[in-house]
């Protein structure tokens, strides 16, 4: 005869929910929906699951976590604005509930093995995944987890279950038809890293304008989301199309150094050449002169993927969401 008791791992499977979830049931905890606490009632009558006194004790006083996970080891990071406002967004909604928020930087292995622990000991009851690249090995590890998984932007050439994004390419052409309207001809892109989705997006937003207007979309600089690629950029474009009167920069960041560029060569913005910006950072109102740029919702963004997840975590089934950018003109375009 079997006597073994069923364990919450088994209740949270049957439920079909995460085991963080089972315990706030069981703890009477708040920030269950009412679907998934039916649900959990249901599984644990029909295994006949009865935890343990030790087990509530411990349960109760543990507050359930999630992870933002970011591939990324820059220690630079944390003066990119763009993070900071997704942190910002995230931790808005993480202080709504009762849940712990980790931050894991994880592009290296050892940043990767950190986040593995954390899954493997049960610390954690759901993943955000941000930043992430062409074929990145943290989107398997999150995945591999057995908890619910969020993404911050969609990774390159796959969808995922859950994401929450913006329209990179409508507000990429957004910029150029701007650029376009006011008469300009020779419009040139500084892109942002091609092994992202956000820089391929950005890029085919660039070239699907200029197409349809029957332009050349042939003057091009890879950039990397930095200051100092934004700057290497132009000064690359300058060199190699010196007739251009024009530039959509992919970041914020970018442009902020492809405007030191244009100042040190002695090119007036807007009279010489028009420049416009993506993301609508802090940066963006204090550059000289003040940055067009496509307004992104980044702290947004970081809320509606925790709202996504905790959705998630409490057994609901939320939709993807691409949130809208909308052109923001300034001074210099």
């Amino acid at each position: 005869m079997n006597n073994r008791q069923p364990t919450l791992d088994e209740v949270a499977l049957r439920a079909g929910v995460s085991r963080g979830t089972v315990s706030r049931v069981i703890n009477d905890r708040e920030h269950v929906s009412k679907k998934a606490r039916q649900a959990v009632k249901s599984a644990i009558e029909e295994l006949g699951y009865v935890p343990s006194m030790a087990a509530r004790s411990l349960a109760s006083q543990r507050r359930g976590a999630v992870v933002l996970a970011i591939s990324s080891d820059d220690p630079a990071l944390f003066a990119n604005l763009f993070f900071a406002e997704v942190i910002s967004g995230v931790n808005a909604v993480i202080e709504e509930t009762d849940l712990e928020l980790l931050l894991v930087l994880a592009a290296s292995e050892r940043g990767r093995a950190r986040l593995t622990r954390i899954l493997q000991s049960r610390g954690a009851d759901g993943v955000m995944l941000l930043a992430l690249r062409e074929n990145d090995p943290l989107s398997k590890v999150a995945e591999n987890g057995g908890v619910p998984v969020v993404h911050g932007g969609r990774p390159l050439n796959r969808v995922p279950q859950w994401y929450v994004d913006a329209d990179n390419r409508g507000g990429a052409r957004q910029a150029v038809e701007h650029l376009l309207a006011t008469g300009r001809r020779s419009i040139a892109t500084v892109t942002g890293s091609l092994d992202m989705h956000v820089g391929v997006s950005r890029y085919l937003g660039f070239r699907e304008a200029v197409a349809l207007a029957g332009l050349s979309d042939r003057r091009v600089a890879h950039g990397d989301f930095t200051e100092a690629g934004g700057a290497a950029a132009m000064t690359q474009l300058l060199d190699e199309h010196p007739d251009l009167d024009a530039v959509f920069v992919a970041s914020d960041a970018m442009a902020a150094g492809a405007l030191r560029v244009l100042r040190d060569r002695g090119r007036t913005v807007p009279g010489d050449i028009a420049v416009v910006g993506f993301n609508d950072i802090v940066t963006a109102q204090h550059t000289q002169p003040a940055l067009t740029t496509v307004r992104q919702p980044i702290e947004a963004l970081g809320r509606e993927m925790t709202r996504m997840l905790v959705r998630l975590i409490n057994g609901e089934q939320p939709t993807p969401l691409i949130l809208p950018t909308e052109l923001v003109i300034r001074e210099s375009a």
